[in-house]
């Protein structure tokens, strides 16, 4: 058991953490760089103290200033919230040998899940389905990796065996274009991952991006809280998540989750996790899977009424999950779009100073969000400002809800991706679901986000 808990990240989700911290009695510790003094979390939490300068290797990714600020400040757990390290399996490690909680998954297991080649032949033995691929990771022998691709089948995908986020990967359509793609694919992995391995799995064309979000106790209980739809992606990024995902057979659904559950016994998983799948003509293929909270979770939390940060926290602590399968059920539908500090057309990052921010309202709407009036996004982090989130009993009504929210938002002296937000909840290939991974790729090549077609 604890009582004080040091929020190991920034922006939204370390406001997040610490609400839920506040619901449930628990004093909370906020370290923070030195561009980040001002953020609303920082202001709110029952302490907080500086670890380092803007640059996130100076910060936010330093492990032993994260212990030592653990120690100086009394916190007995640390939350490490997504991205930086919380999926680092060596400083999951140093917060166990430190005697301290880490709010996730143990050590081991995040381990084992974020080493891509480990994780799918761990899958495979639990029975989970995964993409066609190679026997582990490649070696070295060029005969043989063209034989694994041959075997595999064309077109093939090169994967870092610990990559992430879009990264780390190269399509080869045939055998031509395989040794420059590994001998690329390996580089960029060294230097990004530490890490060259790579491997090979099938490249499908029209897949789409089904992810299981599961809860685990170290009771024995395991839950699957249903799916979620992330097909709507730019170079891998997720830009608009949904749940449940539409137009898929709900017993197919009910039997995956059932996999997924089986497998996180198989593992020892405790806490949140998401596990993330292609899916095509019907049938479903494991890709990874995220040992943490996801950026996406308010659309579970929405349609099913459980707090996945409050029981995540809950489990640290020891306790067994408050609900058992048999409680959980969808209501209605959700749909949330990520709002960055982007060039609408280019991409590029635009950090800079938020003039006014007016959040919407209404029926169904949730926004979680950092901004205020006045606050400078520094250029040192990822590019996410703000999430909206829109509830309904429809997806069509979800849809019209958040059409509606996005109107309603006032971000002024910032450039974001809202106007293409807006521009995609008109988008008919959005609105008829069930769109592959490659649809906003697509629209971005035809110009669409430049034009005035495809919208309904």
């Amino acid at each position: 058991m604890f009582d004080t808990v040091l929020i190991a990240n920034r922006g939204e989700i370390a406001l997040r953490i610490l609400r839920a911290c506040r619901d449930l009695g628990l004093r909370t510790v906020a370290v923070h760089s030195d561009v980040d003094a001002n953020l609303r979390h920082v202001q709110l939490a029952d302490q907080a103290l500086c670890i380092g300068p803007g640059p996130a290797a100076d910060s936010y990714l330093d492990p032993a200033r994260l212990l030592r600020a653990a120690r100086l400040t009394g916190a007995q757990a640390i939350h490490p919230g997504y991205g930086f390290l919380s999926e680092n399996a060596d400083f999951a490690a140093a917060v166990e040998a430190a005697g301290l909680t880490f709010i996730g998954p143990p050590s081991q297991a995040i381990r084992v899940m974020g080493d891509k080649v480990a994780a799918k032949a761990t899958m495979r033995a639990a029975g989970v389905p995964c993409v066609p691929g190679s026997d582990g990771a490649l070696g070295h022998d060029r005969a043989e990796v063209h034989e694994q691709a041959r075997r595999v089948g064309y077109p093939v995908i090169v994967k870092a065996a610990g990559g992430g986020g879009g990264r780390g990967m190269r399509v080869v359509r045939d055998a031509a274009e395989l040794d420059d793609a590994v001998a690329v694919t390996r580089a960029e992995a060294a230097r990004a991952f530490h890490n060259a391995e790579v491997y090979l799995e099938r490249f499908l064309e029209h897949p789409r991006h089904i992810e299981m979000q599961v809860m685990a106790d170290r009771h024995g209980h395991v839950v699957w809280l249903g799916e979620r739809d992330c097909s709507m992606q730019r170079r891998h990024q997720k830009m608009i998540e949904e749940a449940p995902a539409p137009g898929l057979d709900r017993d197919d659904v009910a039997r995956l989750g059932a996999l997924c559950a089986a497998a996180c016994r198989v593992i020892g998983y405790v806490g949140a996790g998401t596990f993330e799948f292609l899916y095509e003509n019907g049938s479903f293929y494991f890709i990874e899977m995220n040992t943490r909270v996801q950026v996406e979770h308010p659309v579970t939390e929405l349609v099913t009424g459980i707090d996945i940060l409050r029981e995540q926290i809950r489990v640290a602590q020891g306790h067994p999950l408050s609900f058992a399968q048999s409680d959980v059920t969808l209501n209605g539908h959700a749909i949330e779009c990520r709002i960055n500090a982007e060039d609408p057309t280019s991409f590029l990052p635009t950090p800079g100073d938020v003039a006014a921010w007016v959040s919407p309202g209404g029926p169904g709407i949730r926004v979680e969000s950092h901004l205020y009036p006045g606050y400078a996004v520094p250029p040192h982090y990822d590019s996410l400002v703000a999430k909206i989130l829109a509830h309904a009993p429809t997806r069509d009504l979800a849809i019209r809800r958040m059409q509606g929210a996005l109107a309603e938002t006032t971000l002024a002296g910032l450039t974001t991706t809202l106007p293409l937000q807006q521009r995609l909840m008109r988008e008919v290939g959005f609105r008829a679901g069930g769109f592959d991974i490659h649809h906003l790729e697509r629209l971005i090549q035809d110009g669409w986000h430049q034009g005035a077609q495809d919208e309904a």
